[in-house]
């Protein structure tokens, strides 16, 4: 009997383990969604192409190497929308960030966390976090102007997030001094 009693008890535990494994993943918003809540309808996709001196920005600001020859983005006058990913612990996290250009300096408008695909550290798609990237830009260091606050349990979320709120003001400058 108490080898049952056992039996069932871990069976319990390993099903809700595993329950609250998928609760973490989810798609919150789509891109296309997300470019159309930022920018309207009628934004204009856009290529960056991206040199061997940028994969070596880029490969600086989100701490491993990047491989891709160019990245997409959305524009409607001074604003653009950046779709992005980086993996948190094991699997990738798409993030759209927002950018607006007001007198010449620009700031993220708006950080999404659009499909969390992790087991744990979901928390960063919440409004709560996310609101702290609202105005934030690039020092001179690369380095975003506001502090971000962590969260407990989802430290490499809050540090992927983060990277590419960084990454997203970088190419946007890079795209707006004309490549």
């Amino acid at each position: 009997m108490m080898k049952i009693f056992t039996s069932l008890v871990l069976f319990i535990s390993l099903w809700l383990f595993s329950f609250e494994c998928l609760a973490a993943k989810g798609v919150y918003q789509t891109p296309k969604a997300f470019i159309s809540a930022s920018l309207g309808e009628n934004s204009a996709v856009k290529m960056l192409w991206l040199t061997k001196e940028d994969k070596a920005v880029i490969a600086e600001i989100l701490s491993h190497k990047f491989n891709r020859m160019r990245i997409r983005y959305w524009q409607q006058g001074n604003d653009s929308v950046w779709i992005l990913d980086e993996v948190g612990k094991e699997k990738p996290i798409t993030i759209g960030v927002h950018i607006s250009v007001h007198q010449g300096k620009q700031h993220i408008s708006k950080l999404k966390v659009l499909t969390f695909r992790e087991s744990r550290g979901d928390e960063v798609r919440h409004d709560f976090y996310a609101k702290q990237f609202i105005n934030a830009s690039l020092d001179s260091e690369k380095r975003l102007t506001q502090d971000i606050d962590g969260i407990t349990g989802a430290t490499l979320s809050v540090r992927a997030t983060t990277k590419i709120a960084r990454l997203a003001l970088w190419l946007n400058n890079k795209a707006l001094n004309g490549h």
